[in-house]
Formats: structure tokens, C-alpha cells, sequence
């Protein structure tokens, strides 16, 4: 026996729960996102809905530190008539790219 199709307007509404990111979250979200200390009080604050003086702490207390540049030293096994050849692995990192919001120009045209 087929079952009938329901109709949207038979369905109840979509509860959608929100639930805002714990401090560390944010914190979390924001060290990613920006570099900068005072950013990343502001991206935290804004995700969590709290004032900056309020986030601020947690911020600094959060401090990541920034990975060395740490290079890594490879040993390839070589025949037993040669020493193993070292292989020097470097990481470059890019970097940041900067994006400058610019308004319209004010020359008068529309």
C-alpha cells in the first residue's frame, strides 16, 4: 500500500537552533582568520556576541605562538660504498595576501 504524499503546508515548520561558538571556538576561528591581536578580538567578539573589553582577556591568554621556520633533514639509505645523502626540505610560506575595499570613484559619472 502506497503511502500519500504530504504537502509542505501539512508539515510543521523547521525549528533551526542557534547556538553561538564557545570562547574557545572563537578564539580558535579568529587566530586563523587574522595575524593581528586586535582582530582577532574583534572576529571573536563578533562570534560570540560579547563586547571586546570583555573577550579581550581570553584573547591574549590564547596567544599562539607562530611556528619556526624549521627545516627538515631527510636520510636517503645510499649503497654501501657511499655515505647517505642528505636531502634539505624547506617550507616557504606565502604571504598574506591584502585586500583593500575601495569605494566608487568620484569623478561624477553614474
Amino acid at each position: 500500500m502506497k503511502k500519500t504524499p504530504k504537502s509542505f503546508q501539512d508539515l510543521p515548520p523547521i525549528r533551526v537552533r542557534r547556538e553561538p561558538p564557545t570562547i574557545p571556538e572563537a578564539i580558535a576561528a579568529a587566530q586563523d582568520l587574522a595575524d593581528d591581536l586586535e582582530q582577532q578580538v574583534e572576529i571573536a567578539a563578533g562570534l560570540i556576541g560579547l563586547p571586546l573589553d570583555e573577550v579581550r582577556p581570553h584573547v591574549l591568554a590564547a596567544v599562539k605562538p607562530k611556528p619556526e621556520k624549521i627545516s627538515e633533514r631527510i636520510l636517503t639509505a645510499g649503497s654501501p660504498s657511499r655515505a647517505p645523502r642528505t636531502v634539505i626540505v624547506e617550507r616557504r610560506t606565502r604571504p598574506p595576501v591584502v585586500v583593500e575595499r575601495r569605494g566608487r570613484p568620484l569623478d561624477g559619472r553614474r
